[in-house]
């Protein structure tokens, strides 16, 4: 199991400019990584670029949509020619539905924006990074996810779909991504205070959040590669004994666990 020095990495994370973004974008630069920081608010990104530069890392802050594939391109050439090739890539930028409401009540622009956000944008990530990882046969992506994508819920179609679809394209990708040396991880972080999930109404009530330093920690053990057994593979943080998980990965893989699968209704099921 590697755990190796990240020091001299580089890494690019979306939605730095707060949020779990910022913070994992502080940890790993306190780890010794250079941090290539995209979001869509300039004042932001220099508020977490300033952050991780008193850890003494190196930095770029680079306004971008992720959603526009241009915008992508130049903000990736950006963070590469200042910083180097990136060797982890951090999709967490992200959207949740505005309001609970069942999808005939939904407004479809806002619907659509929630969807090409949280998959349009990894997409694009993807698309830019993945070349230079796959040619120097070695990298890392971290997807973070969310319990959403395993259960149905009928308040939040657009965040739960999305997330559903981003789970399935990182199954999609792993054999392609793997033979090349680049592992691919889906991380939830679970119910942490950021402004999203404060805003949002089903968890108006809560009392007890997840543990933001802990999911950082978790990132920066997947930077590592504490977690590349697991590749392709479903973790949450907030649940998971990531101990465990690591001990059982190659039966979580021959059992062709913790990923997107139909559940057969029996032996006879055609399709299981």
């Amino acid at each position: 199991m590697a755990t190796g020095s990240l020091v001299g990495q580089v890494a690019l994370v979306t939605g730095a400019g707060r949020g779990i973004g910022r913070e994992i974008s502080v940890g790993l630069a306190a780890e010794g990584m250079a941090v290539g920081l995209l979001g869509r608010s300039h004042d932001a990104l220099i508020d977490t670029l300033r952050e991780c530069v008193r850890h003494g890392a190196r930095g770029v802050a680079v306004t971008a949509d992720v959603t526009r594939p241009g915008a992508v391109r130049e903000a990736v050439r950006a963070v590469e020619r200042d910083l180097g090739p990136v060797d982890l890539l951090v999709n967490n930028a992200g959207l949740v539905d505005p309001v609970e409401a069942p999808i005939w009540e939904t407004d479809p622009t806002q619907w659509w924006q929630v969807v090409e956000t949280n998959l349009r944008g990894p997409y694009n990530l993807l698309r830019s990074v993945l070349p230079g990882m796959v040619s120097r046969r070695r990298g890392r992506v971290v997807n973070l996810n969310s319990g959403f994508a395993l259960r149905p819920d009928g308040r939040y179609t657009a965040y739960a779909t999305s997330k559903g679809a981003l789970l399935r394209l990182s199954d999609n990708i792993a054999d392609s991504v793997g033979a090349h040396g680049v592992v691919v991880l889906d991380i939830s972080p679970g119910a942490v205070a950021t402004d999203m999930t404060a805003g949002m109404p089903m968890f108006a009530d809560m009392k007890e959040w997840g543990s933001l330093p802990y999911v950082v920690a978790v990132a920066v053990d997947a930077a590592r590669g504490r977690f590349d057994a697991l590749h392709g593979r479903f973790v949450h943080a907030g649940r998971d004994n990531l101990e465990q998980l690591v001990a059982r990965a190659e039966e979580i893989r021959a059992a062709d666990a913790r990923t997107l699968r139909l559940r057969p209704y029996g032996d006879d099921d055609p399709l299981g």
